[in-house]
């Protein structure tokens, strides 16, 4: 890859592909004289996806974060796939506040992937995000150091089980949509 390329490849990733984001930081001009393919722009969103996927993790949430980014700007069902198999496997094991942070990363992405994922993979989206969900206010609260309720604007187990409850009503909501 020459070096204009790899320039370009930077801002795009930098800004997950967002144009307003590259405009907004002085970026976009700079962006549009590389005149990078759409089908560039489709590897390189791809690249990002698996990148990402590769890092999500219970400790830190930041991949899933940067997936959701990815698909406010290239909505692939791939994303949610990927944020559902690692939520199925490893979340349920974790704290109180990142089963929450991942519940709602999944409604998130389903708003975002909804037309482009199959009827199957929402339903499993659907029930891993409420499996998550109904799991916070069905246990204790646990917070591993380092995390907080304040962060997540809440103040103690009550707000952590209403904010939950919320997010059940909208996943039926967007169940009762798919009909």
């Amino acid at each position: 890859m020459d070096q204009q390329s790899t320039r370009a490849k930077q801002l795009f990733t930098d800004h997950y592909g967002n144009y307003f984001q590259m405009h907004r930081e002085g970026n976009y001009e700079e962006y549009k004289t590389y005149e990078i393919t759409k089908e560039q722009e489709v590897a390189w969103y791809e690249e990002l996806i698996e990148k990402n996927a590769g890092e999500l993790s219970f400790r830190n949430w930041d991949a899933a974060v940067q997936l959701l980014a990815i698909a406010k700007n290239y909505p692939d069902s791939r994303i949610l796939e990927r944020v559902i198999a690692f939520a199925a496997r490893h979340v349920m094991s974790s704290d109180s506040i990142v089963k929450l942070m991942y519940a709602e990363h999944i409604i998130e992405i389903i708003k975002l992937v909804k037309s482009k994922a199959e009827i199957d993979m929402l339903h499993r989206a659907y029930k891993t995000a409420a499996q998550i969900l109904d799991d916070i206010m069905s246990k204790p609260l646990i917070i591993d150091p380092g995390h907080d309720l304040q962060s997540l604007s809440l103040k103690d187990k009550k707000s952590l089980n209403h904010r939950a409850a919320k997010n059940i009503e909208v996943i039926k909501e967007l169940l009762a949509s798919d009909k």
